[in-house]
């Protein structure tokens, strides 16, 4: 294929109407999605205000008294707790966070690096000003609950929580945008990524670190973030803003010229 025809196969590719859903039906899914969010950080407000009420609620002390690594012991149930709570730990999560998204940057995978950026730092210093406003009391200091390890910080929310759903979510989600569906990868990936999201609340209140109510606030509190950092995610996706004067691929180009 001469190069006239190449660039004729181009603009038509880039003038061809973009497949999408109609518009009652896009307006549908915009709207659902803006009332789960909606929804979440309201539910979140409400639980913030009587955290900030009350040192911890009466169903707080129940599930914690019998839900606790002195109460509740199987065999094999506190070290998978303690193992499921280590990347929340000190400098864990910063490191962890740091090095992943340099490692995306370094891929060429740009936008996954600073948006994963976003959704954990962003999240880390929401969480800390939440926890400064709040005030709550750890579980050992106003109820006497035990502490499998003492925590210095305020108690609302749970910034294991909020730091394993942004980040832990984050790849998630990236993995079942980009990874072959049907594939084994792609199978291990979402795995891995969502079992610590699922297990970091009880972990935590097993522990005696925090109140459930800490756990569910901080997955009301990150999943409005981590929202709003994929929308930010696909908005740079889409309009290449990390990637300079690069030009997108046209689709369909190599199958023609090698006609």
């Amino acid at each position: 294929m001469s190069s006239s025809e190449e660039h004729k196969v181009a603009a038509a590719a880039q003038e061809a109407p973009v497949a999408t859903v109609p518009r009652w039906r896009a307006l549908r899914r915009l709207w659902r999605a803006q009332t789960v969010y909606f929804v979440a950080l309201g539910a979140f407000a409400v639980l913030a205000i009587f955290a900030y009420l009350d040192p911890y609620f009466t169903w707080d002390l129940k599930v914690s008294h019998a839900f606790s690594w002195t109460t509740f012991t199987p065999p094999g149930l506190l070290p998978l707790m303690e193992f499921v709570s280590f990347f929340g730990y000190g400098w864990t999560p910063y490191a962890l966070a740091a090095a992943t998204a340099v490692i995306f940057y370094a891929a060429g995978r740009r936008s996954e690096g600073v948006a994963l950026a976003l959704s954990t730092a962003g999240s880390g210093l929401l969480n800390s000003l939440i926890k400064l406003l709040i005030s709550r009391e750890r579980p050992s200091v106003s109820a006497f609950v035990p502490a499998y390890r003492e925590n210095a910080t305020q108690s609302f929310p749970s910034g294991h929580v909020t730091f394993y759903v942004c980040y832990f979510g984050f790849l998630f989600f990236v993995a079942y945008a980009l990874l072959r569906r049907g594939s084994n990868v792609r199978r291990l990936a979402l795995t891995l990524a969502a079992l610590p999201v699922l297990l970091v609340g009880p972990s935590r209140i097993y522990l005696g670190a925090h109140w459930p109510s800490d756990t569910l606030g901080a997955y009301l509190l990150s999943g409005v973030w981590l929202a709003f950092s994929l929308a930010m995610y696909k908005r740079w996706k889409e309009h290449r803003t990390f990637h300079g004067e690069e030009k997108v691929k046209v689709a369909g180009s190599d199958s023609v010229a090698g006609q």
